[in-house]
Protein backbone atom coordinates (compact mmCIF):
# COMPACT_ATOMS: atom_id res chain seq x y z
CA UNK A 1 0.00 0.00 0.00
CA UNK A 2 1.55 3.34 -1.05
CA UNK A 3 2.03 5.97 2.01
CA UNK A 4 2.54 9.29 1.01
CA UNK A 5 4.84 11.48 2.99
CA UNK A 6 4.01 13.49 6.06
CA UNK A 7 5.15 16.70 4.61
CA UNK A 8 2.67 15.83 1.53
CA UNK A 9 -0.31 14.73 3.47
CA UNK A 10 -0.51 17.78 6.34
CA UNK A 11 0.67 20.41 3.51
CA UNK A 12 -2.23 18.77 0.69
CA UNK A 13 -4.74 17.47 3.08
CA UNK A 14 -4.33 18.96 6.82
CA UNK A 15 -3.89 22.32 5.99
CA UNK A 16 -3.87 24.41 9.28
CA UNK A 17 -3.41 21.57 11.75
CA UNK A 18 -0.68 23.05 13.04
CA UNK A 19 -2.39 26.04 14.19
CA UNK A 20 -4.20 24.31 17.15
CA UNK A 21 -2.07 22.92 19.74
CA UNK A 22 -3.25 19.62 20.37
CA UNK A 23 -2.51 17.57 24.06
CA UNK A 24 -3.47 15.00 25.79
CA UNK A 25 -1.33 12.86 28.23
CA UNK A 26 -1.71 9.51 30.16
CA UNK A 27 -3.27 9.60 33.89
CA UNK A 28 -0.02 8.11 35.47
CA UNK A 29 1.47 11.23 34.01
CA UNK A 30 -1.28 13.72 35.64
CA UNK A 31 -2.04 15.46 32.21
CA UNK A 32 -2.42 19.36 32.61
CA UNK A 33 -5.67 20.13 31.43
CA UNK A 34 -7.00 23.79 31.47
CA UNK A 35 -8.22 25.28 34.70
CA UNK A 36 -12.00 25.60 33.12
CA UNK A 37 -12.07 22.93 30.03
CA UNK A 38 -12.75 25.13 26.98
CA UNK A 39 -16.34 25.57 25.79
CA UNK A 40 -15.98 27.03 22.45
CA UNK A 41 -19.78 27.88 22.30
CA UNK A 42 -20.66 31.11 21.65
CA UNK A 43 -23.78 31.20 24.43
CA UNK A 44 -25.35 33.03 26.24
CA UNK A 45 -24.18 32.89 29.79
CA UNK A 46 -27.52 34.08 31.32
CA UNK A 47 -29.18 31.57 29.71
CA UNK A 48 -31.74 29.80 32.21
CA UNK A 49 -32.14 26.28 30.17
CA UNK A 50 -28.66 25.09 28.99
CA UNK A 51 -28.66 20.78 29.15
CA UNK A 52 -24.85 19.44 29.94
CA UNK A 53 -25.70 16.03 28.25
CA UNK A 54 -27.09 17.97 24.61
CA UNK A 55 -25.15 16.11 22.16
CA UNK A 56 -26.35 15.46 18.05
CA UNK A 57 -26.18 11.93 16.18
CA UNK A 58 -28.21 10.58 13.31
CA UNK A 59 -30.32 7.74 12.12
CA UNK A 60 -30.67 8.25 9.26
CA UNK A 61 -29.21 10.43 5.87
CA UNK A 62 -26.58 12.92 7.36
CA UNK A 63 -26.92 15.11 4.46
CA UNK A 64 -30.55 16.02 5.24
CA UNK A 65 -31.13 15.17 8.92
CA UNK A 66 -29.93 15.68 12.36
CA UNK A 67 -30.90 14.31 15.92
CA UNK A 68 -30.60 16.68 18.55
CA UNK A 69 -31.20 15.08 21.95
CA UNK A 70 -30.36 15.44 26.04
CA UNK A 71 -30.93 13.42 29.12
CA UNK A 72 -33.13 15.59 31.60
CA UNK A 73 -35.78 15.87 33.99
CA UNK A 74 -39.29 16.60 33.27
CA UNK A 75 -40.27 20.84 33.79
CA UNK A 76 -36.53 21.93 33.64
CA UNK A 77 -37.28 24.25 30.99
CA UNK A 78 -41.22 24.78 29.92
CA UNK A 79 -40.93 24.52 26.35
CA UNK A 80 -38.98 21.28 25.37
CA UNK A 81 -39.52 21.83 21.77
CA UNK A 82 -36.47 22.19 19.31
CA UNK A 83 -36.54 25.60 16.59
CA UNK A 84 -33.96 25.78 13.99
CA UNK A 85 -33.56 28.13 11.31
CA UNK A 86 -30.70 27.89 8.26
CA UNK A 87 -30.95 31.69 8.75
CA UNK A 88 -28.23 33.64 9.59
CA UNK A 89 -28.78 34.76 12.84
CA UNK A 90 -27.41 38.58 13.29
CA UNK A 91 -27.04 40.46 16.79
CA UNK A 92 -27.67 44.05 16.11
CA UNK A 93 -25.26 45.77 18.62
CA UNK A 94 -24.91 49.83 19.64
CA UNK A 95 -27.28 52.06 20.98
CA UNK A 96 -29.29 51.84 17.95
CA UNK A 97 -30.10 48.40 18.29
CA UNK A 98 -32.39 48.43 20.84
CA UNK A 99 -35.97 47.62 19.56
CA UNK A 100 -34.41 46.53 16.51
CA UNK A 101 -34.06 42.76 16.56
CA UNK A 102 -34.01 40.28 13.87
CA UNK A 103 -36.97 38.60 12.85
CA UNK A 104 -36.41 34.95 12.32
CA UNK A 105 -38.29 32.32 10.61
CA UNK A 106 -37.86 29.35 13.30
CA UNK A 107 -39.12 25.86 12.51
CA UNK A 108 -40.21 23.54 14.94
CA UNK A 109 -40.13 20.04 15.65
CA UNK A 110 -41.45 18.70 19.24
CA UNK A 111 -40.11 15.91 21.55
CA UNK A 112 -41.53 13.30 22.71
CA UNK A 113 -39.74 12.48 26.41
CA UNK A 114 -38.64 8.46 26.60
CA UNK A 115 -37.13 7.15 29.78
CA UNK A 116 -33.33 6.92 30.66
CA UNK A 117 -33.21 3.57 32.81
CA UNK A 118 -32.09 3.40 36.47
CA UNK A 119 -33.62 6.98 36.81
CA UNK A 120 -35.87 9.72 36.78
CA UNK A 121 -34.33 11.35 33.54
CA UNK A 122 -35.64 11.38 30.17
CA UNK A 123 -34.03 11.15 27.20
CA UNK A 124 -35.41 14.38 24.92
CA UNK A 125 -34.98 13.77 21.04
CA UNK A 126 -36.11 15.87 18.23
CA UNK A 127 -35.16 14.52 14.72
CA UNK A 128 -34.54 16.90 12.03
CA UNK A 129 -35.57 15.95 8.63
CA UNK A 130 -36.13 17.75 4.85
CA UNK A 131 -33.12 19.33 5.87
CA UNK A 132 -30.82 21.57 2.86
CA UNK A 133 -27.15 19.40 2.37
CA UNK A 134 -24.14 21.62 3.84
CA UNK A 135 -25.88 24.02 5.18
CA UNK A 136 -25.33 26.06 8.60
CA UNK A 137 -28.18 25.44 10.80
CA UNK A 138 -29.14 27.41 14.30
CA UNK A 139 -31.29 25.83 16.99
CA UNK A 140 -32.54 26.35 20.35
CA UNK A 141 -34.62 24.13 23.11
CA UNK A 142 -37.80 26.31 23.99
CA UNK A 143 -37.55 29.82 24.07
CA UNK A 144 -35.11 30.02 26.98
CA UNK A 145 -32.00 28.40 25.75
CA UNK A 146 -28.86 29.74 24.29
CA UNK A 147 -28.07 29.35 20.33
CA UNK A 148 -26.54 26.15 19.45
CA UNK A 149 -25.17 25.70 15.72
CA UNK A 150 -24.47 22.20 13.51
CA UNK A 151 -23.81 22.11 9.69
CA UNK A 152 -25.45 19.44 7.57
CA UNK A 153 -23.06 17.19 5.26
CA UNK A 154 -22.76 17.92 2.07
CA UNK A 155 -24.90 16.18 -0.81
CA UNK A 156 -22.09 14.96 -2.76
CA UNK A 157 -18.34 14.53 -2.16
CA UNK A 158 -17.18 17.29 -4.04
CA UNK A 159 -14.81 18.88 -1.21
CA UNK A 160 -13.07 17.04 1.01
CA UNK A 161 -14.87 14.63 3.42
CA UNK A 162 -12.82 14.59 6.98
CA UNK A 163 -13.82 12.89 10.79
CA UNK A 164 -12.25 11.55 13.83
CA UNK A 165 -12.42 7.85 15.05
CA UNK A 166 -11.16 6.25 18.00
CA UNK A 167 -12.79 4.26 20.73
CA UNK A 168 -12.40 2.80 24.51
CA UNK A 169 -12.68 6.33 25.66
CA UNK A 170 -13.89 6.64 29.81
CA UNK A 171 -14.14 9.83 31.76
CA UNK A 172 -10.77 10.74 32.88
CA UNK A 173 -8.28 13.13 32.27
CA UNK A 174 -7.01 11.53 29.43
CA UNK A 175 -10.33 11.25 27.86
CA UNK A 176 -11.53 15.08 28.40
CA UNK A 177 -7.53 15.61 26.76
CA UNK A 178 -7.91 13.51 24.05
CA UNK A 179 -11.90 15.38 23.22
CA UNK A 180 -10.49 18.52 23.11
CA UNK A 181 -7.95 17.25 20.85
CA UNK A 182 -10.28 16.01 18.77
CA UNK A 183 -12.11 18.62 18.13
CA UNK A 184 -9.04 21.21 17.49
CA UNK A 185 -9.50 18.93 14.16
CA UNK A 186 -12.77 20.75 13.49
CA UNK A 187 -14.16 17.13 12.15
CA UNK A 188 -17.59 17.15 10.12
CA UNK A 189 -18.04 14.13 12.83
CA UNK A 190 -16.83 12.03 15.33
CA UNK A 191 -17.02 7.82 15.37
CA UNK A 192 -16.87 5.78 18.96
CA UNK A 193 -16.58 2.27 18.24
CA UNK A 194 -17.53 1.19 21.62
CA UNK A 195 -16.64 1.75 25.22
CA UNK A 196 -17.60 5.04 25.85
CA UNK A 197 -17.96 5.99 29.06
CA UNK A 198 -17.42 2.54 30.84
CA UNK A 199 -20.48 2.32 32.46
CA UNK A 200 -20.84 -1.10 32.16
CA UNK A 201 -24.40 -1.30 31.45
CA UNK A 202 -24.99 -0.81 35.46
CA UNK A 203 -23.27 2.95 35.90
CA UNK A 204 -25.55 5.97 35.35
CA UNK A 205 -23.18 8.31 36.76
CA UNK A 206 -20.84 7.40 34.29
CA UNK A 207 -23.45 7.37 31.47
CA UNK A 208 -23.52 10.69 31.79
CA UNK A 209 -19.79 12.04 32.88
CA UNK A 210 -19.55 10.63 29.21
CA UNK A 211 -22.27 12.74 27.55
CA UNK A 212 -21.35 16.08 29.81
CA UNK A 213 -17.64 15.70 28.70
CA UNK A 214 -18.77 15.10 24.98
CA UNK A 215 -21.01 17.90 25.16
CA UNK A 216 -18.95 20.63 26.45
CA UNK A 217 -15.69 19.97 24.52
CA UNK A 218 -16.75 18.55 21.26
CA UNK A 219 -17.55 21.47 19.48
CA UNK A 220 -15.91 22.80 16.20
CA UNK A 221 -14.17 26.00 15.81
CA UNK A 222 -16.77 28.18 15.07
CA UNK A 223 -18.75 26.51 17.84
CA UNK A 224 -20.30 24.22 15.95
CA UNK A 225 -21.53 20.85 17.02
CA UNK A 226 -19.85 17.82 16.17
CA UNK A 227 -22.28 15.39 15.91
CA UNK A 228 -21.36 11.53 17.30
CA UNK A 229 -21.53 8.17 15.91
CA UNK A 230 -21.33 5.09 17.97
CA UNK A 231 -21.50 1.41 18.13
CA UNK A 232 -21.68 -0.82 20.82
CA UNK A 233 -18.90 -2.20 23.22
CA UNK A 234 -18.50 -4.58 25.55
CA UNK A 235 -18.35 -1.67 28.27
CA UNK A 236 -21.56 -0.30 27.56
CA UNK A 237 -23.38 -4.13 27.96
CA UNK A 238 -24.01 -6.04 31.87
CA UNK A 239 -22.39 -8.82 31.02
CA UNK A 240 -20.19 -7.87 28.02
CA UNK A 241 -21.04 -10.74 25.80
CA UNK A 242 -24.05 -12.49 24.80
CA UNK A 243 -26.51 -10.21 26.21
CA UNK A 244 -29.86 -9.09 25.19
CA UNK A 245 -30.97 -5.59 24.05
CA UNK A 246 -31.93 -4.70 27.59
CA UNK A 247 -28.43 -5.57 28.69
CA UNK A 248 -27.46 -2.55 26.96
CA UNK A 249 -28.48 -0.30 29.62
CA UNK A 250 -27.71 3.13 28.54
CA UNK A 251 -26.40 2.92 25.00
CA UNK A 252 -29.81 1.96 23.39
CA UNK A 253 -32.00 4.56 24.79
CA UNK A 254 -29.62 7.07 23.40
CA UNK A 255 -29.24 5.65 20.25
CA UNK A 256 -32.03 3.50 19.53
CA UNK A 257 -32.98 5.38 16.27
CA UNK A 258 -29.93 4.27 14.50
CA UNK A 259 -30.19 0.64 15.99
CA UNK A 260 -33.56 0.35 15.98
CA UNK A 261 -33.85 -3.58 16.23
CA UNK A 262 -30.16 -5.16 16.57
CA UNK A 263 -26.73 -3.91 17.24
CA UNK A 264 -25.85 -3.60 14.41
CA UNK A 265 -26.38 -0.67 11.24
CA UNK A 266 -25.74 1.44 8.33
CA UNK A 267 -25.35 4.93 7.98
CA UNK A 268 -25.28 6.13 4.38
CA UNK A 269 -24.33 9.76 3.80
CA UNK A 270 -26.13 10.31 0.08
CA UNK A 271 -24.15 8.08 -2.59
CA UNK A 272 -20.43 9.05 -1.49
CA UNK A 273 -19.96 7.39 2.33
CA UNK A 274 -21.29 4.69 3.88
CA UNK A 275 -20.52 3.47 7.64
CA UNK A 276 -21.09 -0.33 7.98
CA UNK A 277 -21.52 -0.34 12.19
CA UNK A 278 -21.20 -4.29 13.58
CA UNK A 279 -21.97 -5.69 17.34
CA UNK A 280 -18.93 -7.70 17.91
CA UNK A 281 -20.86 -10.46 19.43
CA UNK A 282 -22.84 -8.27 22.56
CA UNK A 283 -26.24 -7.64 22.36
CA UNK A 284 -25.79 -9.71 18.82
CA UNK A 285 -23.87 -12.51 17.53
CA UNK A 286 -21.24 -12.77 15.28
CA UNK A 287 -22.37 -15.18 12.92
CA UNK A 288 -26.10 -16.41 12.03
CA UNK A 289 -28.58 -12.74 11.20
CA UNK A 290 -25.66 -10.84 11.35
CA UNK A 291 -23.10 -12.51 8.87
CA UNK A 292 -26.23 -12.96 6.68
CA UNK A 293 -27.11 -9.27 6.89
CA UNK A 294 -23.35 -8.29 6.73
CA UNK A 295 -23.19 -9.70 3.53
CA UNK A 296 -26.05 -8.19 1.99
CA UNK A 297 -25.14 -5.01 3.23
CA UNK A 298 -21.66 -5.13 1.46
CA UNK A 299 -22.79 -6.58 -1.28
CA UNK A 300 -25.41 -3.68 -2.01
CA UNK A 301 -22.66 -1.25 -1.34
CA UNK A 302 -19.85 -3.21 -3.51
CA UNK A 303 -19.72 -0.11 -5.97
CA UNK A 304 -20.54 3.18 -3.07
CA UNK A 305 -16.90 4.90 -3.41
CA UNK A 306 -15.86 4.67 0.38
CA UNK A 307 -17.40 1.93 2.63
CA UNK A 308 -15.81 1.97 6.40
CA UNK A 309 -16.86 -0.98 9.13
CA UNK A 310 -16.75 0.08 12.41
CA UNK A 311 -16.41 -2.67 15.03
CA UNK A 312 -15.24 -3.09 18.66
CA UNK A 313 -13.58 -5.88 19.33
CA UNK A 314 -10.86 -6.13 16.09
CA UNK A 315 -10.57 -9.17 13.89
CA UNK A 316 -6.95 -8.43 14.05
CA UNK A 317 -5.89 -7.62 17.63
CA UNK A 318 -3.02 -6.02 18.84
CA UNK A 319 -2.97 -6.58 23.00
CA UNK A 320 -4.44 -10.25 22.58
CA UNK A 321 -3.04 -13.47 21.17
CA UNK A 322 -5.05 -14.28 18.15
CA UNK A 323 -3.13 -17.13 17.97
CA UNK A 324 -3.96 -18.76 21.63
CA UNK A 325 -8.14 -17.87 20.65
CA UNK A 326 -7.97 -20.17 17.69
CA UNK A 327 -10.38 -23.39 18.62
CA UNK A 328 -11.11 -26.61 17.79
CA UNK A 329 -13.97 -27.79 15.56
CA UNK A 330 -16.92 -27.44 17.33
CA UNK A 331 -15.88 -25.60 20.67
CA UNK A 332 -16.77 -22.48 21.31
CA UNK A 333 -14.76 -19.82 20.53
CA UNK A 334 -14.01 -17.10 23.49
CA UNK A 335 -15.60 -13.58 23.13
CA UNK A 336 -13.55 -11.01 22.89
CA UNK A 337 -10.24 -12.44 20.69
CA UNK A 338 -11.52 -11.99 17.08
CA UNK A 339 -11.89 -15.05 16.25
CA UNK A 340 -15.45 -15.49 15.00
CA UNK A 341 -14.85 -12.40 12.91
CA UNK A 342 -12.06 -13.71 10.98
CA UNK A 343 -14.36 -16.57 10.19
CA UNK A 344 -17.74 -14.92 9.39
CA UNK A 345 -16.45 -11.26 8.27
CA UNK A 346 -13.22 -11.21 7.30
CA UNK A 347 -14.02 -13.16 4.02
CA UNK A 348 -16.79 -11.13 3.27
CA UNK A 349 -14.31 -7.77 3.77
CA UNK A 350 -12.39 -9.32 1.16
CA UNK A 351 -14.81 -10.68 -1.24
CA UNK A 352 -16.36 -6.99 -1.40
CA UNK A 353 -13.34 -5.35 -1.42
CA UNK A 354 -13.74 -3.33 2.33
CA UNK A 355 -11.03 -0.67 1.96
CA UNK A 356 -10.77 -0.02 5.90
CA UNK A 357 -12.00 -1.38 9.17
CA UNK A 358 -11.75 0.72 12.01
CA UNK A 359 -11.40 -1.49 15.61
CA UNK A 360 -11.16 -0.89 18.83
CA UNK A 361 -10.88 -2.86 22.13
CA UNK A 362 -7.39 -3.49 22.72
CA UNK A 363 -5.94 0.34 23.62
CA UNK A 364 -3.37 0.23 22.19
CA UNK A 365 -2.40 1.75 18.37
CA UNK A 366 -2.18 -0.76 15.59
CA UNK A 367 -2.56 -0.47 11.83
CA UNK A 368 -2.06 -3.67 10.06
CA UNK A 369 -0.71 -4.82 6.44
CA UNK A 370 -3.15 -4.65 3.81
CA UNK A 371 -4.67 -8.15 4.44
CA UNK A 372 -6.55 -10.48 1.28
CA UNK A 373 -7.39 -13.81 3.22
CA UNK A 374 -5.04 -12.80 6.18
CA UNK A 375 -2.03 -12.39 4.13
CA UNK A 376 -0.39 -9.19 3.46
CA UNK A 377 -1.42 -8.42 -0.41
CA UNK A 378 -1.95 -4.83 -1.98
CA UNK A 379 -5.50 -4.82 -2.48
CA UNK A 380 -6.15 -6.29 0.67
CA UNK A 381 -7.98 -4.80 3.68
CA UNK A 382 -6.51 -2.25 5.87
CA UNK A 383 -7.63 -2.68 9.70
CA UNK A 384 -6.79 0.27 11.60
CA UNK A 385 -7.41 0.96 15.90
CA UNK A 386 -7.09 -0.60 18.63
CA UNK A 387 -8.85 2.09 20.41
CA UNK A 388 -6.95 4.18 22.83
CA UNK A 389 -8.41 7.21 23.76
CA UNK A 390 -8.16 7.17 26.94
CA UNK A 391 -7.08 3.55 27.92
CA UNK A 392 -3.78 2.03 27.38
CA UNK A 393 -2.37 -1.20 26.99
CA UNK A 394 1.10 -2.06 25.37
CA UNK A 395 0.86 -4.23 22.25
CA UNK A 396 2.41 -7.84 21.65
CA UNK A 397 6.02 -7.84 21.35
CA UNK A 398 5.78 -10.32 18.63
CA UNK A 399 2.92 -10.15 15.96
CA UNK A 400 1.54 -14.30 16.09
CA UNK A 401 0.27 -14.05 12.89
CA UNK A 402 2.52 -11.38 11.50
CA UNK A 403 -0.38 -9.05 10.15
CA UNK A 404 0.94 -5.58 11.74
CA UNK A 405 2.94 -3.38 10.10
CA UNK A 406 2.70 -0.45 12.93
CA UNK A 407 2.09 -0.70 16.71
CA UNK A 408 2.05 1.01 19.81
CA UNK A 409 1.51 2.41 23.57
CA UNK A 410 0.18 5.75 23.09
CA UNK A 411 -3.12 7.48 23.17
CA UNK A 412 -4.13 8.12 19.89
CA UNK A 413 -6.49 9.24 17.97
CA UNK A 414 -7.61 9.02 13.68
CA UNK A 415 -8.31 11.83 11.52
CA UNK A 416 -9.72 10.41 8.37
CA UNK A 417 -9.80 12.57 4.96
CA UNK A 418 -11.57 11.64 1.77
CA UNK A 419 -10.76 13.50 -1.02
CA UNK A 420 -11.29 12.09 -4.32
CA UNK A 421 -10.73 8.22 -4.93
CA UNK A 422 -8.53 8.20 -1.77
CA UNK A 423 -8.77 8.26 1.39
CA UNK A 424 -5.89 9.52 3.92
CA UNK A 425 -5.35 8.28 7.53
CA UNK A 426 -3.83 10.21 10.09
CA UNK A 427 -2.50 8.90 13.48
CA UNK A 428 -2.32 11.45 16.41
CA UNK A 429 -0.75 10.36 19.60
CA UNK A 430 -1.40 11.87 23.26
CA UNK A 431 1.04 14.78 22.46
CA UNK A 432 -0.81 15.42 19.08
CA UNK A 433 2.14 14.56 16.93
CA UNK A 434 1.72 12.77 13.50
CA UNK A 435 2.61 9.29 14.32
CA UNK A 436 1.13 7.39 11.81
CA UNK A 437 -0.10 8.03 8.02
CA UNK A 438 -1.37 6.19 5.47
CA UNK A 439 -3.67 6.00 2.47
CA UNK A 440 -5.97 4.22 0.93
CA UNK A 441 -7.18 4.01 -2.52
CA UNK A 442 -9.79 2.22 -4.43
CA UNK A 443 -9.33 -1.04 -4.19
CA UNK A 444 -9.00 -2.97 -7.90
CA UNK A 445 -11.87 -5.58 -9.08
CA UNK A 446 -11.36 -8.77 -9.48
CA UNK A 447 -8.85 -9.90 -7.03
CA UNK A 448 -11.57 -12.02 -5.42
CA UNK A 449 -14.91 -12.55 -6.83
CA UNK A 450 -17.25 -10.89 -5.33
CA UNK A 451 -20.85 -13.54 -5.61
Amino acid sequence: MPTPSRRLFLGASLTGLGSYPIFGQEPEKKPELPKEIPNPRAVREDAAFQPTTLFLTWHKDPTTTMVVQWVGVTGETADNTVYYTSEKIVTPTGPVAKGMAQKINWLAQKTVPRPYPMSDFKVFRAELTGLTPGTDYSFRIGKSSPVYKFKTMPAKANDSINFISGGDCGVNSAAIANNIQAARQDPMFTIVGGDLGYDNGRSLDVSLAFLRNYSRTMVGRDGRMIPLVACIGNHEVDGAYGKTREKGTFFYPLFEGLYTETGYSTLDFGDYLSLVLLDTGHTSPIDGDQAAWLQKTLKAREDHPNVFVVNHVPCYPSYRNPVAAVVKEGAAAKPGTGELQRKHWVPLFDQYRVPVVLEHHDHTFKRTKPLLAGLAHDNGVLYLGDGSWGRLRTPQKADKLNVMAKTSDDYHLSLHRIQGEERFHLALDEQGRVMDVSRSGQRKKGMVAAG
